[in-house]
C-alpha cells in the first residue's frame, strides 16, 4: 500500500483530479470505524478512524457524485445515490457510519455549499405548513396511494415505531403495543372520547375502540387515508365509535376528554408549533390528558440541524420539523400543558425502520415496476437514513403524557 499525505491508505491507484483527492482528504476526518471506498477513477481508499466503530463500503461509479458532495453535502449525497451514482454492500450500515462521524464530515463540508445552503432554506420557507401548505405537503407523502403502502406496511397499517417486547416479536404485535403504551399514558376510562390529531389510515382509533371501550374521532389532511379509514370502521363493525374527518389541526372545535398524536408534530413546522399545542389545550376539557409520541432531535443539534435543509426535509416530508425534547417540552408548557410522564424508544424505531426495508426490499420488483429505480432508491435511503439516525443517537422517539390543569 502507499500512504497519501492523509492518514487514508490507497489500495490501488492514486486519486485523479482534484474532486478526488478532496473527497480523500474530506472523508479523513473519520472519527471512529471504518469505511473502504473505489472511487470513479478505479482507485480504492481506506479511511480508518482512531476509535473503534464499524466497517462499511462504498462504491462511487460517477464522477458526477463527487461535484453533488461538494454542492448539496449529505443532501448531494442522497441524491447521489438515488440517481445510480454510488452503491455499497450494506446501506444501512454505511448510512450509521456516516452518522456516527457527523460532527466530522458535515460542517467541513458544508462550508463549501453556502448558496445550495442558502436556496434550500428558501424553498423549505416556500413550504411552510399553512393551511393550503399542509394539505399539499401531506398529499406529496401520504396521498401516493394506498397500493404502494399495503406492499409494505403490517396488517394494522401503522405508519409510526412500533414498541417491541422482544427482537423477533412481529411487527403488528409490536405495533399493538405501542397504542397499548400510548393508551396507558392517557388511562381512559370506558365511554370516554378521545381525538387523535394525525389519525393516519384509522389503526390506532379502531384499536382503542375495540380494547377499551372508547370513542375515537380521528383527523387527517389525507384523503386517501381518510376513504381507508372510514371503509375499515364500517367492515369492522366499528363506525358507531370511530368517526373519521378531513380536518385541519386548527378547525378542530369541541372538547375531548383525552387527545392523542402519534408522529403528527413533525409535519407541522416551527412556527407553527404554538398553534399545535394551543390547539391540543384547548381540544381538552380540563383535567384532560394528552399522550404524544413524537420524533426528536439531540439538544445539542438543534441549531444546526434548524439551520440546515436535509434529505428528510427536501425529498420526503415538505415543510417538516423536528424539535428537541427541551424544546418540545417548552411550547408545551407555553400552551399550558403540565408534562405527566415520558419514555424514549430511539431503538425500537430503528427496528421498526428495517422491518419497513426488508417489506419494500420484498417487494422491489413491484415498486420498481409502478413508480421506478429512483422512487424505490429514494424510499430505500429514507428508511435506512431514519435508522441509522436513532441507531446513531443523532435522533429520538419520544412518548411523552401532557395534561391541561383542572
Amino acid at each position: 500500500m502507499n500512504s497519501t499525505s492523509y492518514h487514508a491508505t490507497v489500495n490501488s491507484g492514486c486519486p485523479v483530479g482534484w474532486r478526488e483527492r478532496a473527497v480523500v482528504k474530506r472523508l479523513d476526518r473519520l472519527i471512529c470505524g471504518r469505511l473502504d471506498v473505489t472511487l470513479p477513477s478505479g482507485s480504492v481508499a481506506r479511511f480508518q478512524g482512531e476509535a473503534p466503530g464499524p466497517t462499511a463500503t462504498l462504491t462511487i461509479h460517477s464522477p458526477r457524485m463527487v461535484t453533488r458532495l461538494f454542492k448539496a453535502g449529505s443532501v448531494g449525497f442522497a441524491e447521489g445515490y438515488m440517481a445510480g451514482e454510488w452503491d455499497c454492500d450494506d446501506l444501512p450500515g454505511l448510512i450509521y457510519l456516516l452518522h456516527l462521524n457527523t460532527a466530522a464530515l458535515e460542517p467541513d463540508f458544508s462550508r463549501l455549499q453556502w448558496v445550495y445552503t442558502l436556496l434550500s432554506a428558501v424553498r423549505h420557507r416556500l413550504r411552510a405548513n399553512s393551511r393550503a401548505g399542509s394539505q399539499r405537503n401531506v398529499a406529496y407523502h401520504y396521498d401516493l396511494g394506498n397500493d404502494f403502502y399495503a406492499r409494505w406496511l403490517d396488517e394494522t397499517w401503522t405508519y409510526s415505531a412500533a414498541v417491541f417486547a422482544s427482537a423477533d416479536e412481529p411487527l403488528a404485535a409490536a405495533q399493538r403495543r405501542k397504542y397499548d403504551v400510548l393508551l396507558d399514558r392517557i388511562d381512559p376510562a370506558p365511554g370516554e372520547h378521545i381525538l387523535e390529531i394525525g389519525c393516519g389510515w384509522g389503526g390506532f382509533a379502531r384499536h382503542a375502540a375495540t380494547t377499551r371501550d372508547v370513542r375515537v374521532t380521528g383527523i387527517t389532511l389525507s384523503k386517501e387515508q381518510l376513504n381507508f379509514a372510514r371503509e375499515r370502521a364500517e367492515m369492522t363493525g366499528l363506525a358507531d365509535r370511530v368517526d373519521f374527518q378531513l380536518c385541519d389541526y386548527r378547525d378542530v372545535s369541541g372538547r375531548y376528554d383525552h387527545v392523542v398524536s402519534i408522529e403528527m408534530y413533525e409535519a407541522v413546522g416551527e412556527a407553527y408549533w404554538p398553534t399545535y399545542f394551543k390547539a391540543i389545550h384547548d381540544a381538552l376539557k380540563p383535567g384532560g390528558r394528552a399522550a404524544i409520541q413524537a420524533i426528536t432531535i439531540e439538544d445539542a443539534r438543534f441549531d444546526y440541524y434548524r439551520r440546515n435543509v436535509d434529505f428528510i426535509q427536501e425529498y420526503i416530508f415538505p415543510g417538516g420539523m423536528l424539535a428537541s425534547p427541551a424544546i418540545f417540552i417548552e411550547h408545551a408548557e407555553a400552551a399550558g400543558l403540565a408534562e405527566r410522564n415520558r419514555a424514549f424508544y430511539g431503538a425500537d424505531y430503528a427496528r421498526t425502520l428495517m422491518r419497513w426495508d426488508q417489506a419494500v426490499v420484498a417487494a422491489g420488483a413491484e415498486i420498481r415496476a409502478r413508480r421506478g429505480e429512483s422512487f424505490y432508491r429514494m424510499w430505500r435511503y429514507y428508511l435506512a437514513y431514519c435508522a441509522a439516525g436513532f441507531t446513531s443517537g443523532n435522533i429520538d422517539l419520544m412518548q411523552i403524557g401532557l395534561q391541561r390543569p383542572q
